[in-house]
């Protein structure tokens, strides 16, 4: 068993490991061509685009891990079938419950390293890319009404509520153009802070320069308004930098632990946070998928050579892997305009997909 394991594994891990390497060098290409546009500009030279288009590709190898798994499996798993060689392990003892045991211990270790990937490495490549194309073209592009945060506070007059706008940032913790309005229990407008910049620190205190301070002698918008113009002001608040950066950076900078730490401060403050959920349960589940690929794969090793060539076989797994990636988000979308239970949303394409697999499976080793 130990040489059918060692078989097995050297095939498999070494076409998985050159499909993903021919998929990052695609992805790489893609990206260093894309960021040619912005190539003397500010300052950005060839080398920044390149680091940028490097600093991605833990992110592209997260997402396409599964599919170069399931793509790399078939290949092994087909080249087997198509020397004979399968036959012989099937006739020396190998049955289907050993094969796919087999796949299932080497699948775990490809989860693994999708969720090391995915969870470490990827998040934290991705902030450097977006803080370097930050640096050059002077902030992060957020949506066009910028970016929302929320607040609950205990001050000296009482309990208030703060709504904070970001039109841009330069990183995570460095925000341009905010706008700070501050409620009081019954929701009635109290003051607005306009600023030109903001730096966020690690104690909470927020550093604003350029400000301009709008407070009303009774609260409403239709009372005395009183202003002042300040070159700095401080302002506390209870927003950590993490979540600052979660509010402003890309969704794919955050660790699953840091999802998990945004979706409470958004439900803390009743703020909508389907998106984030459905994020990070697919976050969850994601290195699972590895799994099924490998159920997807295990059945092309039952078909006899007549039924395709190698490269037809790969065809197929290709077809395969992309019409899960396209369910994926089919289902992700879906799960935000229906309001649909996230765990589910992450968790049905990944199902399916294994349900008809084994199904496959079955009737390949019954029929044949």
């Amino acid at each position: 068993m130990r040489t059918v394991r060692r078989l097995f594994y050297a095939d498999i891990v070494s076409a998985v490991a050159f499909v993903g390497l021919a998929f990052l060098a695609l992805f790489f290409f893609i990206d260093f061509v894309d960021e040619l546009g912005g190539v003397g500009q500010r300052g950005y030279t060839l080398l920044h685009a390149a680091v940028y288009s490097v600093l991605l590709a833990p992110g592209h190898l997260y997402e396409l891990l599964p599919l170069a798994v399931l793509i790399g499996t078939i290949y092994a798993l087909a080249r087997l079938a198509q020397t004979s060689q399968y036959t012989i392990l099937r006739t020396g003892g190998l049955g289907p419950g050993r094969a796919l045991g087999l796949l299932t211990g080497l699948a775990l270790v490809f989860g693994a390293i999708t969720f090391v990937v995915g969870d470490y490495l990827a998040p934290m490549s991705e902030s450097f890319a977006s803080n370097l194309r930050a640096g050059f073209r002077g902030g992060i592009k957020l949506e066009r009404s910028g970016a929302w945060i929320k607040e609950h506070a205990d001050t000296p007059a009482g309990e208030r509520s703060y709504s904070i706008n970001v039109a841009s940032a330069e990183a995570g913790t460095l925000l341009r153009q905010v706008r700070i309005f501050e409620f009081d229990t019954e929701g009635r407008l109290l003051s607005r802070t306009s600023a030109a910049e903001a730096k966020v620190h690690p104690d909470g205190r927020w550093t604003l320069s350029d400000v301009e301070l709008t407070r009303w002698r009774d609260a409403g918008v239709d009372s005395t308004a009183r202003q002042e113009q300040l070159a700095s002001l401080d302002w506390k608040s209870t927003l950590s930098p993490k979540v600052v950066a979660a509010a402003v950076l890309p969704v794919t900078t955050m660790s699953t632990v840091e999802l998990w730490r945004y979706i409470d401060h958004l439900a803390e403050n009743e703020q909508t946070a389907q998106v984030q959920k459905i994020q990070f349960w697919k976050r969850a589940l994601y290195p699972f998928a590895c799994l099924v690929m490998m159920a997807l794969a295990l059945p092309f090793a039952y078909l006899s050579a007549r039924s395709g060539g190698v490269s037809l076989k790969v065809f197929i797994g290709i077809m395969l892997g992309v019409s899960f990636v396209l369910l994926n988000n089919v289902f992700r979308h879906l799960g935000m305009l229906g309001n649909w239970t996230p765990w589910m949303v992450a968790a049905a394409p990944g199902a399916l997909y294994l349900m008809a697999s084994l199904a496959a499976f079955t009737w390949l080793v019954r029929n044949r």
